[in-house]
């Protein structure tokens, strides 16, 4: 077919997907289709975000499947994205279907629907790669017919790139299984050079690359420094009230889109939080309401990042600042593009580097860790049950697992039936690339804070850290134009979300179970608690992280939020008639003297019942329940006369909850009655994505 006829072709598809007679192909789309179709190339697309990449490979799919190739691979990063995707394709007549985590009743039948060949599209997330059963059973059969492969957000297989996934590197065994002849599509909208040239590296020199120009017509960016969290959320009551349309609030954490969300409810703003907690059905529900204007804003992690397509998406605001430029474009670039103005508007607050600063410690495990792994794993003659591996080392089974994933990329391992297994692969850790990896990232952060500053064109400046070749000045930015957004903060709105910060508590929910999965003995269990605050937060947490850390002493204001917060926000059923607390060799007096107070406080006795006959290490020295149970269990005894009603354990941190948990089992087999943990501060609220 020659290339006028097959340009007419997607040109007819392409109306047929935006529903308009009258659109046309943007710059490269047209180019790129060709390169699929007609050529059966391998390409690399960078394109802004809103460019259109996902119609260029769902139209290639129409067009390969109606000339008898097999269906498509479709690689894809985040199940909100997929969702978006299918919707897309069905629009066009493209037969979709999807194998993730989230849709395992449907394995079956979409495995039937591929047999009969009445699939043109099939997404899989990356994860998909590295299940034993989905690749031996079901990549060797898709991927030996599949007609073009896709790798959606493809700066995700490099870890120079703000989204490193080590399962992204498993898609080269993807390309050894597919027919000659078959093309390859690998879109990012957040490369640059370093990132595209490491795509490149991996997946193979065969890539041809088809860039555009980065910059984002007419999206508004501003910065604005706002320290306070109050101050910050004094600000979005003002503002989103006058900002045209729905938007996406980002935020680092979960716990503040929680709390950002149930803020902007309580001044009257519709609002929902979204994050990698929110379960699936929520999310769904979530992602239809903000497509549809239910709401004002999804109040987000990066959870609602990538490909998430909402056309008229008004603005992109930023509750913190992300670590990376190349980060923050991608979010940015969700708002607007199918309107003529659209918001990007960055609020950076004095917590940012502090998180920042743990994505960054974090994102690489230990050496040292890495090599006794390695070497576990090397001596044992079985494979190795990761709770075994957790009881034989301090570490976070998350950090296990991302460092299990790592190794098994590299071939150093290998996950087999009954846990893991050491593989004959020579393996070494890679610690130059480590070091510069994180060297980036902090220059990555530098580069941010060079954003934030700046009194020069806001948009150009992001595409020069993303290797842009385009050089003008975009014109509305608030450098640009000279608008500014910054606000008058009315006193009493800043007390309101002052005190919304110190309610925002957190439920300590019990444990059940011991480490090795038995359960704890439902007389021995203890009730739902409540800790006062987060840990270093701006409402009562910096108060609590003072008094512990510096003065030895806890405010009084602590005591009356704490006796406000049990007496009328908490009211625990029965009612506590006796107080007693964690005891502590370092500081002898410190949650003593507090439990004395809140007892006087609530007009109820403070029994010193508990006592410690152990040294043992600080609980946030351990990082599994293995180690922290271990920690506790035996280094408290119950000694006295134990009144018999519900009681009131005190403590000023609690994180593991195992602490509370050994102590509160002691205190019901000594004869107490239920047993209700309370912590000043919760130190396990950093969570993320």
């Amino acid at each position: 077919m020659g290339a006028p006829r097959l340009a007419g072709e997607a040109l007819g598809l392409l109306r047929r997907l935006t529903g308009d007679p009258g659109s046309d192909f943007r710059p490269n789309q047209l180019e790129t289709i060709e390169r699929l179709v007609g050529r059966r190339e391998r390409v690399l697309l960078v394109q802004r975000t809103g460019w259109g990449k996902s119609a260029v490979y769902f139209i290639a799919t129409r067009m390969l499947r109606d000339r008898g190739s097999g269906p498509t691979l479709l690689v894809s990063p985040l199940l909100a994205l997929m969702r978006n995707q299918i919707e897309a394709a069905r629009r066009m007549g493209v037969r979709a279907e999807t194998i993730n985590s989230a849709n395992r009743d449907d394995w079956y039948r979409v495995l039937d629907r591929l047999d009969r060949d009445v699939v043109d599209l099939l997404l899989i997330s990356p994860e998909r790669l590295a299940n034993p059963e989905f690749r031996s059973d079901v990549l060797p059969k898709v991927g030996s017919r599949s007609g073009l492969l896709v790798v959606d957000e493809a700066h995700c297989i490099s870890d120079w790139g703000h989204d490193f996934r080590p399962d992204y590197r498993r898609i080269t065994r993807v390309l050894g299984l597919l027919p000659a002849g078959v093309p390859v599509l690998c879109c990012t909208a957040t490369a640059n050079d370093r990132v595209v040239d490491d795509v490149i590296a991996q997946l193979g020199s065969g890539l041809s690359r088809v860039r555009g120009p980065l910059p984002r017509p007419g999206l508004r960016l501003h910065a604005l420094q706002i320290p306070s969290q109050a101050e910050r959320l004094t600000w979005l009551a003002h503002a989103l009230p006058n900002l045209p349309g729905t938007g996406i609030v980002y935020c680092l954490t979960i716990a503040d889109t929680r709390r950002v969300a149930a803020w902007l409810r309580t001044v009257g703003i519709g609002a929902v939080d979204y994050s990698g907690a929110t379960e699936s059905e929520l999310r769904v529900t979530t992602e239809q309401a903000l497509l549809a204007n239910d709401v004002k804003a999804v109040v987000a992690t990066s959870a609602l990042g990538m490909g998430f397509d909402k056309p008229d998406l008004s603005f992109v605001i930023h509750y913190q600042s992300p670590g990376s430029p190349i980060a923050y474009y991608q979010q940015v670039g969700r708002a607007g593009r199918a309107l003529r103005e659209s918001w990007g508007i960055l609020l950076c607050g004095s917590e940012d580097a502090d998180i920042q600063d743990f994505f960054i410690r974090t994102a690489f495990p230990p050496a040292q860790l890495a090599t006794q792994v390695v070497a576990a794993l090397e001596r044992a003659a079985e494979p190795f049950p990761v709770s075994d591996l957790l009881q034989l080392f301090n570490v976070q089974p998350s950090t296990l697992e991302k460092l299990l994933k790592n190794l098994e990329v590299d071939g150093a391992v290998e996950r087999v039936r009954g846990g893991w297994q050491r593989t004959l692969t020579d393996w070494s850790f890679d610690a130059r690339r480590v070091e510069d990896v994180t060297n980036l990232r902090r220059i990555e952060q530098g580069q941010m804070l060079g954003y934030i500053g700046t009194d020069a064109c806001r948009m150009r400046l992001l595409g020069s850290y993303l290797d842009d070749p385009t050089r003008a000045a975009c014109g509305v930015c608030d450098n640009c134009s000279g608008d500014s957004l910054a606000a008058q903060f009315d006193p009493a709105t800043v007390q309101r979300a002052i005190d919304h910060i110190r309610r925002d508590g957190r439920r300590i929910e019990p444990r059940k179970q011991f480490p090795d999965r038995r359960w704890i003995p439902f007389e021995r269990c203890l009730e739902p608690g409540q800790a006062l605050a987060v840990w270093g937060d701006s409402g009562w947490g910096r108060l609590v992280r003072d008094g512990k850390k510096t003065q030895d002493l806890f405010d009084e204001r602590l005591v009356s939020a704490a006796t406000d917060l049990i007496r009328n926000r908490w009211r625990p059923v029965p009612s506590p008639t006796w107080v007693t607390f964690v005891p502590s060799r370092r500081h002898p007096s410190l949650v003593a003297d507090f439990a004395e107070r809140l007892a006087a406080a609530l007009g109820i006795p403070c029994e010193p019942v508990v006592v410690k006959v152990r040294d043992n290490q600080p609980q946030k020295a351990m990082h599994n329940s293995f180690g922290q149970h271990r920690n506790v269990r035996d280094a408290f005894e119950v000694r006295g006369a134990v009144p018999s009603g519900p009681v009131l354990l005190v403590d000023d941190i609690v994180d593991s909850r195992w602490t509370f948990t050994a102590i509160g089992g002691k205190l019901r087999a000594a004869g107490a009655g239920p047993v209700f943990p309370f912590a000043l501060a919760d130190t396990a609220g950093r969570s993320v994505q």
